[in-house]
This record gives structure tokens, C-alpha cells and sequence, in this order.
């Protein structure tokens, strides 16, 4: 079952030649045809599978029923002709004629070795005898099966003179003489990796042999040589490479950077000797198109290292087309194939290739020069200008040369020195070009993200398009069609955390970041008019075209008309560009057995087990990397050791350093395998019946198949009631929020029966882009683009109509309203949204008849504004409306989302109007206007001190369709000196919102850095910042999950717990042992850990119904456990206990939170069903509690300590249906403990408050349920 779980170096070695009886007959004949005719014609012949070797090499009889006889592979049959036995150097004639050749054998092969077309590929060039003795030749293949897995083999040819010291008859006796022929060899490593220089050095280790064995030794010899490489285990993704002596040299084995890439092994600068980065980018281009590329090279190794290296460029992109980086001479016909392809050849058959073949893209790498099949040049679009000169500028700066690196360096005297040194500068420089590629990449793919629904899988390709500048929009349109962009796709909506989204997130510029805080429609802002009318391609923009759609009402994103200033963004100097290569540990194998059995194999695997234990031991305990990597190779080996239960505990420990390469199958292999008596005793072992149970828990689950589909959006056939309508508005991109979508349902279906017909979607959908369009093509003069902020869009414009201040158009940005004068253009600002005053119907007589006018009060003019809009009047009266409430709103709740989305309901109204077209349209549009009936039903006036207390708030949920709760607020403080690249010294926010769903601010910017991070599936519970390099969360699943700050990936688990964990506190004040974490769970279970190891210290119980929470004060645990407050001592032993008084108990009520006030010698508590807070005293516990009361709360729901305040967040007040209605009836109240007083009563969420927390006593952050779902950030005194 599991024999792909165990990963190992050799899959087989292969050695491919001509048989000895051939040979024999081939030189025979070559001796008389030269004596007869002079110098012989040598033959051609086929070569055939001489010797298969394949792991394991330890019979099944000598396995016994151990686990070695459990994991032998799955293996399919291979029949050639039968070898003759060999033959001894000292044969005699009768000796000769007596060997018996012909027939056929069975040869068994693992299942994903094909050997079938392995000769030829060995021999591309045809197997020819030789004259001379030729230099050994090394060449790659790279095998590929229908679903996509790949093998990799190395091959060396070397060649031996045929049947050395043969005897033959000369003059009636035998006699002996040296061969003048020579045949070739090929000896084929066969690897589920891709370690090319590794094999070909193995290969170079096994030569030496060669060159000293005789021919009847070969065998022996390569199955020795197998047999070792066989040992030798895989190293895991990360930091940790590997070593082996395999005389006279040392082998190393580089580790993947992650699970998501393939390991490098090779020089990825090659294909940069070869190709100037002008033609380097030209085949990019043609493989992110996906076109028929063929590599061609006099030199059959190059051919598949520069295939292999530009597959690495593409990375994350993965190609999914036929690739043969080798086609042998009698493969040429595989290139007829009608389907994209990658494929190499010798130079050779350029002419034949090329002429009998059309559509190909070739690619001469000797010279550099890349054709087409029909032309000389490559009639393709290109990659985009902008990323193609950063590309191309960033290679310019590459130092490709070894010996230009080395010229002021000494000799090395050592080999080995010399080779390690030669190691760590490629390593380097392949660092290097990675991350340049992978700029390149996310320079090309960087809007795709801004343009995905990731609810309904779907990617609004057209719009995507439209945001590309004219000269780039054919590049993209056949790049979005290719296989290898839809499964980019599928990583993108399955929120994939890999190398791609880290750079994309990490080099978003400043205004990227600064966009992302709020939801904009987008429009072309004035500083994007004035880019595109600098630019060439104006004249190229279509008159009537799409324009881009508000896909999630996602920030407006800058299209890059400008070419300089778009590179110029492009090049702003990227620190991680600039760094080294993470660290690296190398781990040496021991020295490989004499002999192969079954007890040298397992005395070899005790000595690498014990080489691990040692290596596990001096590695510090806060390297959990390192010591994950270590874990995983131990569990490895004791599993091909038959040592279950040690693997299992192995495999354990990387719940604790890192979950990422935790192998499950093999866990899940491990655990059915247990013998009864094994069981038992890992039922005695707690940390492994732990992990049996959770495996055996998760066995039991219905496994859901992963959701890869991508849809694309087509218009509805059929009625749609709400949630069809719901979910074709969300496909469409036009509006995610689902409240704002039922409002537009609503309005659409005023006055008829409650479904949208499909022709009614269609003319709205339809328009709804025209609308878009109008916008695109807004063409300001400069003089009035002067007068507007660079941020500043035009969303609405009118007709030419009559106003108090002449004729013109009336324009609506988001900040403004102003008229463009017709005749000479000019700019009149006729108010800003925040200085409206009043704004309503009036008429304006106009030859005896009345004209409907817009009349428009503001407090920056004494004189009011009046604009003849005719049939425009009362659309354009709803759209200001709402657009002044929305500013007003977002003014007094300092949240911008207030006002992007009035705008979009603004947009949603002129479409609504626009489509239906009927007396009731302004009817139905006006549904649309939330605010202003916002404002008119509740009044909008925001309490003083709420208004002077609040800084701003920000929306967790910006990119969510409904508003989420959020559960708990983590504020981190930013680092002075950051050296990791890939984190940044900013303070930081962490929310925990509903499903395990983490969302991470920019504390600096309020910014969104990350709105996904996934920690389980369950409600998290609570969260603590740790050493600034790790939060910790606790979840309802029982599990503490730790995120790494700088990567922003959850990647270990502590499993300790067994019910959901309630709480965090952590003790600074211990100076010896640093900071000490404590965490609780539900029942009563509280666990001091060790901050570096992440073991269990300390665990003891407290006897509740539910511990809530726990705090730390003065060397005692304080425990909040429901009808009690609970103080402990550091060893588990009940110091106090301050019960619920008896009236309180009689009303079923339980504490919800409690602060500790020391220097008073205060207990403050606070009861979820009670509108009042309890003071004892700490000192003497037989003084009577104090009652606060709070006016206006029906319960305290959270409570934190700031400076000498004392803040309490309340549950919300009902409506009268109970429900919390629209008006705000949360409060966040601040206490002043000295007093008893509430020095401030504040009001900002609409439901109640969730959690608090703290900013660096600067800042306190209140987190609300979901019918808000936002956060608030009041400024503390």
C-alpha cells in the first residue's frame, strides 16, 4: 500500500548495451571483413536491457514478516532475451562453443519504470561500435506519465573494448590479443527526484570502479553500487541537506525549499549562458502560451538542463503539456504531435525538423537564436513591457560566471573544499534567479487575485482583461486560455500560500497597501487619465468597450497606461531581492555496509537512527525547523526498521515543529500495521495514543473531494428567486455583499412577483458595463484634472443641462460634485458631500411650463446651486442623497467603508433606472438608498465622546460576503530591526473571525496583509502573541494552533489538550526560565509549557464546570470558572475562591470575564447576563463586594485594564423583537477604578461587543458580532 510513501533516492538502475555473444559475433565479423576488404563499415545496432536493479535488495526470506517485506514495491514484469551466463577470461574453445544463448527472461521492474523505450533514449544518437576509446558522455531524461508524474534518470555512456584478452583461433592455435573495438555502456539512474548532479556524481563515483573491474565483475559491481544508493533516504522539504561518501567523492542531496516546489539540483543560470534575456523572455512567453517548442543542441546533456531550467522560471506555474527534454533519432515523429509541447533534439535534425514541420517554436540553444518553423523571427505576443524590462534589468545584474567570481580567490588545494565552495556560490546564484523569475511572474499574474470570487470559483476573465493595456490584451487573452494558467487559477482560489502569494503580498507598494482598507468601486482616477493621455496607446483604446467592473468591490487599482511609470513601481528596490539564501544544516550519512543482508542493512539504519538522537540533542529547542527535519528522517528510518512504534512518536513530535511535512499516509499506514501487543503499549505511551486516536478520528471522516473547479460567468436562463439572484450577482462580479444584493433584488422586483426574469439580468448586466465603459472614456481637460485629488474617479455624469452658473455637465466624484462648463471647458466645484446642507425638488419656469430643477444648499456658498436636469431630477436627488449620508456617516464613524459603499449603491440606483425605464424606476431605485433612509429613521448624530474617542474603524470582513463575528483581537508591537525579508518590522493586528479564519492588519496602516489565514475549521477562542515570532490560538477543536508571524502560515499544532481551549495567560516576570505560557481548557484542565521545546511543564485541574479564561497576577494563576474566580498557586494548589453571591446564583448567572487590580487590591467581575460590575476585595475576603451599575447594558461580555481605566465591553441591547436593530445600542464603557464612576460611554457597533484589546496603552480595539462584524479603534487618554 505504501509504497510511494517512504521516499528514497533510487528507483532503479538500469545498464543498457549489446549483448556478449552479439559483440563476440560483431567483431569476428569485423576481423574478417578487414582482412578480406581493408577497414570495416561498423554496423548500427539496437541496444538492449542488459541488467535491471531495483530496490529492495533484501530478499523477502530475509525479511521476514518485518515492515521491510511490507513496503516491497508494487512491480510489474519486463520480458527481454536471456543473458548468457558470463564468461570466464581464461575460456577455452569447447568452453565457448559450449555457452548457450537465445530465449527469453523475466525481468521484474518497478511499476513506474518503463524500460521499453529506455535503450534508445539511452542512446539517442544510435549505439554504434567504436574504434577508439571515446570520454564518457553523461545525458538527463525525464520520463512523464499520463497524470503528469514525473521520473528522472541520469545516464552515462562508457565504453570498454570488446571481450578484453578475447581468444580466437589464429593459424589452428588460440591466442590472445588487445581489441582495437570498442562498445558503449549505459548506466541509468533511475528517481522519482530530480538530483541531476547528485546521480551524474554517483555515476562519476562508479566509473572509477568501472575502470578497474573486469567484464565478468560489471554486474557484481553496479548491483554494489545500487544497493548503497538504495539507503539512501530523500531529505525533507526545508533547510536540511544531505551528505553521503560514495568514494572517492562526497554526494550531496539538497532539500526542497517547500512542499510546493521541486528540489534544484542543477545550474539554473545555464539557460542565461545560452540565450540573451531578450530571447530568454521570447521562450517564456511561448510556454505561458502554451506552443509547440522544440530545444535543439549538439550536446544531448544541455538539451534537458535548459528544458528543466526554464520549468523552474515558470514556477508556481506548473507545465501540463507533453515534455520530452530528449527525443532519440527514431522519436522524431512524436513532434507531428498536434498538441502543445516542450521537446529537445540534436542540431542535426534542425533542417528535416523544421521543414517538414509547421507551427513550431525552435530554439538553437548553442547559438541563442529562437525561429519559428515557417520564419526566422517569432510572431508572438510578448510578455508586458514593463515586466519584461525589469526582468531584463534584473539579469543584467547577475554574476553568471564562476571563474570571474573566483579571480581574486586562492586555489583550492582540496577537491572536496574546492567542490563544497563551487556548491555554495551556485546555490546563490540560483537564489537569485529564482527570486527574479518569480518577479517576473508576479509582475505578470499580479492582478489575477483582485478579479477572483472565491465563494462561487470564479475568475471574471473579461474583466481581467480590460484592465490590461491594449498592446498586452492579446498576450493575456491566449495566456487565459492555457492549461497551465487554469491550474495557477485553481492555487489562487484555493487561497494557496505559496512562493508567488508571499512575494505578491510582500511587495505591494504603498498605495496598494493603503487601497486595500477599504472597498472603492473602480473607476480611472484623474492620475490614471493623465498617465494614459501621456501614453502612445491612447489612440488604440476601443470607442465602445467594456470598461472594468467592480469584481468584490475590491480598491481601484492603477492601470498602467504610463509605460515609465509603471516601470518605475515595477522597480522599487524589493529587499528580498537583495537577500541570501536561508541557512542551511547538512546531515552526513554513515558509511555504507560492506555487504548486503538483512542484518547489515538494519545494523546500517541503527547507526543512522543513532547519528539523528545525537543530531536531535544538540539542536536548541527553539529550532523547531531543523528539528522537524531531523524527526521526520528518524520516523523514516524506524519505520523501514520495523521500529513502529518509535516512527510513530517521531512523526508526533512534528505537531510541535512543523505540521507542513507531516507525512499522514504514512502515519495512517503506521497505526493499521500496529500489532496487538504494539497497541497496548502505545495505549500506555499518552502522547501516541493521542495520535492514534486523532488518526483514527480523521479516518473516520468523509473525506470531501477538494473543490478544483473555476467557473466562468454566464447569464442566467431561467427566473431567479433571491439566492439564485444572490448567487449570479456574486458570479458576476457587479456587488459581493449579500444585504446591499437582496436591497437590488428588491428593487429590480418592486411591484411584480418576487423573481428576476433573465431578460430583465440581461439588460441590467448589460447596462451596468456600458455604464462602466462611459467611465473609461471620460476624457477631462487638464485644467479641471488640476483642481481634483490624483485618488479622485468620476463615477457619474449627466447631460448637458441649464444651471445657476451657466450651461454644462454635472460630475460626480466621490468627494464632490462640479460642472463642467460647455464652450471653453472649465472646472466649477459646486460642493463638496460634506458641506451639503440641504438638497431638494424644486421648478424652474420655462416658457410657461415648469421645469423640474435640483436645488442644492451647502454651507461653503451663501448661494444655492440649481440645475435644470429635467427628467434626470429625481435620479440624480436620490444619488446625492445617499452620497451626502454616506459621507456624513463615514465622517461621524470614521469608516471609510460607509462611503465606498454609498457609492455602490449610487452605481446599483443609475443601473436599476437605466434598465427598467418606468414611471416606477425612481421607485425601485430609491430601495437602493440605504443611508439617506438610514438617516431619516435613526438619527445619525454620534454621541460627542464616542465622536472624540474614536480614531477609525476597520471592516475584518471586507472580502467576505456577509459580516462575520469576531471573536478575538490580538494586537502584536512591530520590531526597530527586522532582518527577515519576509516579514516586516510593523505592529500588527490578528482577528479571529468565524470557521478558523485569521485576518491580519497592518497596526501602522490598518491595512489588510492577509484575509485568510486558516487555523482549523472550528470557533477560535483566544490568542497569544509569543516572542514575537509566533501567536498562538486556541480553537474549539481542542488543538493550539501556532502561527509563524513572518511567514504567516500555521504550521504546528499542540495537541495536549482533550477539550476547547478556553484561554491564554503568560508569565514575564520569570526571569530564569524566560516567558511562561499557561493555557486552560473548557474542563478544568490548565498546562504550564515550555516556550522553546513547546513540552508540557506543569499540568493540573481545577474543579468547574467551565474555566473561561486565566490570568496571571503576582506569581497566581487567577481562573475564571463560571459561578466562581478561582486563585491558584504556580503549582496547581487552591489559594482562594470567590464565589457568585446567593442572589446572583438564584438568577442562573456565571462570571464572563474579571480583571485583577493589584495595587488596589481589586477583583473587578463581570456576569454576561448582568447590566452591573462586582469589586471584592483581594485582602481581606470577608469585606462585602461592590455593585457598579451600568446604565443602558443587559450584560458585560469582555473587560481589559489601560493605564488606570478599566474598559467593559457590553452585550447589545434588543429591539423590540428582540433582535438588535440598526440603531447603535452596543457600548464599550470606561471605568475609572478609583472612583467607581463610568467616565465614558461609548458607542460604535450594532451588536455586541466581542472582545477588547490593547494597543500599547495607546489604543484599545473592540471587535463586535456579526450584525457589525467591525472593529473600532478608540484612542486612549
Amino acid at each position: 500500500m505504501a509504497d510511494h510513501l517512504l521516499p528514497g533516492l533510487l528507483e532503479a538502475c538500469v545498464v543498457i548495451g549489446s549483448s556478449s555473444e552479439k559483440l563476440r559475433e560483431l567483431y569476428q565479423s569485423t576481423q574478417e571483413t578487414g582482412r578480406s576488404n581493408g577497414i570495416p563499415a561498423l554496423p548500427l545496432l539496437e541496444p538492449e536491457v542488459l541488467h535491471v536493479l531495483a530496490p529492495p535488495f533484501v530478499s523477502r526470506e530475509q525479511a521476514g514478516n518485518g515492515v521491510l517485506k511490507s513496503f516491497v514495491r508494487r512491480r510489474r514484469s519486463f520480458i527481454r532475451k536471456k543473458r548468457e551466463p558470463p564468461v570466464p577470461n581464461t575460456e577455452t574453445p569447447s568452453e565457448v562453443e559450449g555457452v548457450k544463448g537465445g530465449g527469453t527472461e523475466d525481468v521484474s521492474v518497478p511499476k513506474e519504470v518503463d524500460l521499453m523505450a529506455l535503450p534508445q533514449l539511452c542512446f539517442p544518437g544510435g549505439f554504434q561500435l567504436s574504434k577508439e576509446q571515446r570520454e564518457e558522455q553523461f545525458h538527463y531524461l525525464v520520463f512523464t506519465d499520463v497524470f503528469g508524474n514525473q521520473t528522472h534518470g541520469v545516464v552515462m555512456q562508457y565504453y570498454r573494448p570488446i571481450h578484453e584478452g578475447t581468444s580466437f583461433l589464429q593459424n589452428g592455435l588460440w591466442s590472445s590479443r588487445p581489441s582495437k573495438l570498442y562498445s558503449a555502456y549505459a548506466f541509468c539512474i533511475i528517481s522519482k527526484h530530480p538530483y541531476y548532479t547528485a546521480l551524474k556524481d554517483c555515476l562519476s563515483c562508479l566509473l572509477v570502479q568501472l575502470k578497474t573491474c573486469r567484464l565478468s565483475d560489471l554486474e557484481e559491481r553496479v548491483k554494489e553500487f545500487a544497493t548503497k544508493l538504495s539507503l539512501v533516504p530523500i531529505p525533507p522539504p526545508g533547510q536540511l541537506h544531505m551528505t553521503f561518501s560514495l568514494r572517492p567523492l562526497t554526494i550531496v542531496l539538497p532539500s526542497r525549499e517547500d512542499n510546493d516546489q521541486p528540489a534544484v539540483d542543477l545550474d539554473l543560470h545555464i539557460p542565461l549562458l545560452c540565450l540573451r534575456p531578450q530571447q530568454l523572455l521570447q521562450v517564456l512567453s511561448c510556454l505561458l502560451q502554451e506552443q509547440r517548442v522544440v530545444l535543439f543542441s549538439a550536446d544531448w546533456a544541455r538539451l534537458t538542463l535548459v528544458a528543466e531550467s526554464l520549468l523552474h522560471y515558470l514556477q508556481p506555474l506548473s507545465w501540463q503539456q507533453p515534455y520530452v527534454p530528449v527525443l532519440a533519432s527514431g522519436m522524431l515523429d512524436f513532434l507531428m504531435a498536434p498538441t502543445a509541447f516542450l521537446m529537445g533534439c540534436h542540431i542535426s535534425h534542425f533542417e528535416e525538423v523544421s521543414a517538414e514541420t509547421d507551427d513550431l517554436i525552435l530554439v538553437k540553444i548553442d547559438t541563442g537564436s529562437v525561429s519559428t518553423s515557417c520564419s526566422d523571427t517569432v510572431d508572438l505576443p510578448e510578455i508586458p513591457l514593463a515586466a519584461a524590462e525589469c526582468f531584463t534589468q534584473r539579469c543584467m545584474s547577475l554574476q553568471i560566471h564562476y571563474d570571474l567570481n573566483q579571480c581574486h580567490i586562492a586555489s583550492c588545494s582540496d577537491i572536496s573544499e574546492q567542490r563544497a565552495h563551487r556548491r555554495t556560490w551556485q546555490r546563490n546564484l540560483n537564489h537569485d534567479i529564482q527570486r527574479i523569475t518569480l518577479e517576473l511572474i508576479v509582475n505578470v499574474f499580479r492582478d489575477v487575485s483582485s478579479h477572483l470570487n472565491y465563494e462561487h470559483r470564479v475568475f471574471n476573465s473579461e474583466e481581467f482583461l480590460k484592465t490590461r493595456e491594449p498592446t498586452e490584451q492579446l498576450f493575456y487573452k491566449k495566456v487565459l486560455e492555457t492549461h497551465i494558467f487554469h491550474f495557477f487559477l485553481k492555487d489562487r482560489l484555493n487561497r494557496k500560500m505559496d512562493a508567488f502569494a508571499r512575494m505578491e503580498l510582500h511587495t505591494r507598494s504603498e498605495t496598494q497597501k493603503l487601497k486595500a482598507m477599504v472597498e472603492n468601486p473602480r473607476r480611472p482616477t484623474m492620475q490614471e487619465i493623465q498617465a494614459r493621455r501621456k501614453s502612445s496607446v491612447t489612440e488604440m483604446r476601443l470607442n465602445r468597450r467594456l470598461g472594468m467592473s467592480l469584481p468584490n468591490l475590491i480598491d481601484d487599482r492603477s492601470i498602467h497606461f504610463n509605460r515609465q511609470i509603471s516601470l518605475t513601481k515595477i522597480l522599487v528596490p524589493d529587499p528580498m531581492l537583495r537577500t541570501t539564501p536561508k541557512p542551511i544544516k547538512v546531515f552526513k550519512l554513515p558509511e555504507f555496509p560492506a555487504s548486503i543482508s538483512l542484518s547489515s542493512v538494519q545494523s546500517y539504519y541503527s547507526e543512522l537512527i543513532l547519528q539523528l538522537g545525537k543530531a536531535i540533542f544538540c539542536v536548541p529547542p527553539d529550532n523547531y525547523a531543523l528539528l522537524a527535519r531531523y524527526y521526520y528522517l528518524r520516523g523514516f528510518i524506524n519505520t523501514l526498521s520495523s521500529r513502529r512504534l518509535e516512527a510513530l512518536s517521531d512523526f508526533q513530535n512534528l505537531y510541535k515543529t512543523d505540521t507542513a511535512i507531516f507525512p499522514s499516509q504514512l502515519v495512517t499506514w503506521l497505526v493499521d500495521s500496529l500489532q496487538k501487543e504494539e497497541r497496548q503499549q502505545a495505549d500506555r505511551r499518552p502522547e501516541l495514543k493521542r495520535l492514534i486516536l486523532k488518526v483514527k478520528k480523521e479516518s473516520e471522516k468523509v473525506l470531501d473531494e477538494p473543490d478544483y473547479h473555476i467557473k466562468k460567468f454566464v447569464l442566467p436562463r431561467t427566473h431567479l428567486h433571491q439566492e439564485e439572484f444572490v448567487r449570479c450577482i456574486q458570479e458576476s462580479g457587479i456587488v459581493k455583499d449579500v444585504a446591499t444584493i437582496h436591497r437590488l433584488f428588491d428593487a429590480l422586483t418592486a411591484g411584480h412577483q418576487k423573481q428576476v426574469e433573465p431578460e430583465l439580468f440581461r439588460v441590467f448586466y448589460t447596462f451596468w458595463k456600458e455604464t462602466e465603459a462611459e467611465a473609461q472614456d471620460v476624457n477631462l481637460p487638464s485644467e479641471v484634472i488640476e483642481h481634483l485629488d490624483n485618488s479622485e474617479c468620476v463615477y457619474k455624469l449627466s447631460s448637458s443641462v441649464k444651471t445657476s452658473h451657466g450651461v454644462g455637465k454635472i460630475a460626480m466624484t466621490q468627494k464632490r460634485l462640479f460642472l463642467l462648463t460647455e464652450g471653453r471647458p472649465d472646472f466649477l466645484e459646486i460642493t463638496k458631500f460634506r458641506d451639503i446642507e440641504e438638497v431638494k425638488i424644486a421648478s424652474a419656469a420655462s416658457f410657461l411650463v415648469r421645469i423640474p430643477s435640483l436645488r442644492i444648499h451647502t454651507c461653503s456658498r451663501t448661494e444655492v446651486f440649481e440645475a435644470n436636469l429635467k427628467a434626470e431630477t429625481e435620479l440624480w436627488n436620490l444619488v446625492v442623497k445617499e452620497m451626502w449620508a454616506g459621507r456624513k456617516m463615514a465622517d461621524q464613524h470614521k469608516d471609510p467603508q460607509y462611503m465606498a459603499q454609498a457609492l455602490t449603491n449610487v452605481l446599483l440606483m443609475d443601473a436599476v433606472v437605466g434598465c427598467l425605464q418606468t414611471q416606477r424606476s425612481i421607485y425601485a431605485a430609491s430601495k437602493l438608498a440605504y443611508f439617506d433612509k438610514v438617516k431619516h429613521e435613526v438619527p445619525m448624530m454620534v454621541p460627542e465622546t464616542t465622536s472624540e474617542t474614536l480614531k477609525h474603524k476597520i471592516n475584518p470582513s471586507l472580502y467576505l460576503a456577509e459580516p462575520q463575528t469576531v471573536h478575538v483581537l490580538l494586537y502584536t508591537p512591530g520590531q526597530l530591526s527586522c532582518s527577515d525579508s519576509e516579514g516586516d518590522g510593523n505592529p500588527k493586528l490578528w482577528v479571529a473571525l468565524s470557521g478558523g479564519r485569521v485576518v491580519v492588519f497592518d497596526a501602522a496602516s490598518w491595512s489588510m496583509l492577509q484575509d485568510c489565514i486558516q487555523v482549523g475549521a472550528s470557533q477560535l477562542n483566544c490568542m497569544l502573541g509569543l516572542n514575537q515570532d509566533q501567536v498562538w490560538v486556541g480553537s474549539q477543536d481542542s488543538v493550539i494552533y501556532i502561527i509563524d508571524t513572518r511567514s504567516m502560515s500555521c504550521n504546528k499544532q499542540l495537541t495536549e489538550h482533550r477539550h476547547e481551549v478556553t484561554g491564554f495567560t503568560l508569565d514575564n516576570k520569570d526571569q530564569q526560565n524566560g516567558q511562561q505560557p499557561y493555557s486552560c481548557s473548557a474542563h478544568g484542565t490548565i498546562l504550564q509549557w515550555d516556550s522553546s521545546s513547546l513540552k508540557v511543564k506543569r499540568q493540573f485541574q481545577v474543579k468547574c464546570d467551565h474555566l473561561s479564561s486565566i490570568q496571571i497576577h503576582e506569581g497566581t494563576l487567577w481562573c475564571c470558572c463560571g459561578d466562581s474566580i478561582v486563585e491558584l498557586k504556580k503549582n496547581g494548589t487552591l489559594q482562594r475562591k470567590v464565589e457568585l453571591p446567593d442572589e446572583l446564583q438564584s438568577e442562573s448567572r456565571c462570571f464572563s470575564s474579571f480583571i485583577i487590580v493589584p495595587e488596589r487590591g481589586q477583583l473587578w467581575t463581570g456576569c454576561a447576563d448582568s447590566g452591573e460590575l462586582c469589586l471584592w476585595d483581594t485582602k481581606d475576603s470577608s469585606l462585602p463586594f461592590e455593585r457598579i451599575s451600568l446604565s443602558g447594558s443587559t450584560g458585560v461580555t469582555c473587560m481589559i485594564r489601560v493605564k488606570d481605566q478599566i474598559w467593559v465591553g457590553c452585550r447589545a441591547t434588543s429591539g423590540e423583537d428582540g433582535q438588535c436593530d440598526s440603531q447603535l445600542r452596543s457600548q464599550v464603557l470606561v471605568v475609572d477604578p478609583e472612583s467607581h464612576a463610568v467616565q465614558k460611554e461609548l458607542q460604535a457597533h450594532s451588536d455586541s461587543i466581542q472582545t477588547l484589546c490593547c494597543a500599547e496603552d495607546r489604543y484599545v480595539l473592540s471587535g463586535s458580532a456579526c450584525r457589525d462584524g467591525k472593529i473600532a479603534i478608540w484612542k486612549v487618554e
